[in-house]
C-alpha cells in the first residue's frame, strides 16, 4: 500500500489538533491591557504548541516521503504518533491556564516526550522496509529527535524544581529545529 492515504489521514488529524488548540483561545472580556495580560499565558502556550506541531508536521511529511509503501507496523506507529499529538491541545490548555504550577508543565513535558518517541517509532517502522528511500531517511538525522526526547523527558522532573526551567526547555527545542544542520 502507498503512503498517500496515510499522509492524507495524518494531515487531517493534525489539522484537527491545531483547530482544537485555537478554539481554546478566549477573547478578553474587555479592551483594557489588564484583560489582555490575563489571556497572554494561554496565547503564548498556543503559539509554542503551534510551532511544535508545525515542526512535527514538516518532519512527518518528509518522513512519509521516504516511505515507498506502508504496512501494519507503519500504520500502527503512525497511529501512536497521532494519538500522542492529539494530547497536545489538552496539555497546551492546561499549561496556559496554570502556567505557574508544576503538574501542567510536567504533563506538557510527558506529552512532548511521547510525541518524540512516537516519531522515532514511525521512523523505525519506515526504515524497516528495504524499499524505503534510505537516502531521504539518512538526511533526516535522528540526533535532533533523540536530543529533543531527552530534553523533554528532563523537563518533567525539572518542572517540580522550577517551572521556568521546563519552559526554557519547551522554547529551546523549537529553536534547535530552526537551526541549520551540517550534513557532515
Amino acid at each position: 500500500m502507498g503512503t498517500n492515504r496515510l499522509e492524507a489521514f495524518s494531515d487531517g488529524v493534525i489539522a484537527i489538533i491545531v483547530t482544537i488548540m485555537v478554539l481554546e483561545l478566549k477573547l478578553p472580556p474587555d479592551g483594557n491591557p489588564q484583560s489582555l495580560a490575563k489571556v497572554a499565558p494561554t496565547a503564548l502556550s498556543y503559539i509554542l504548541s503551534f510551532v511544535v506541531v508545525a515542526i512535527m508536521w514538516v518532519n512527518h511529511h518528509q518522513l512519509l516521503h521516504a516511505a515507498k509503501r506502508t504496512d501494519g507496523r507503519t500504520l500502527w506507529a503512525n497511529n501512536f504518533l497521532l494519538f500522542c499529538m492529539s494530547l497536545i491541545p489538552f496539555a497546551t490548555a492546561y499549561l496556559g491556564q496554570h502556567y505557574t504550577d508544576s503538574l501542567p508543565a510536567a504533563l506538557y513535558g510527558v506529552v512532548m516526550t511521547t510525541c518524540g518517541l512516537g516519531f522515532t517509532a514511525l521512523r523505525s517502522a519506515i526504515a524497516h522496509h528495504q524499499e524505503c528511500d534510505h537516502s531521504k531517511l539518512a538526511l533526516m538525522r535522528q540526533g535532533k529527535n533523540w536530543f529533543s526526547v531527552a530534553l523533554y523527558a528532563a523537563s518533567v522532573p525539572l518542572a517540580y524544581a522550577s517551572v521556568w526551567l521546563s519552559f526554557g526547555i519547551f522554547v529551546l527545542i523549537p529553536v534547535i529545529y530552526f537551526m541549520p544542520e551540517s550534513l557532515d
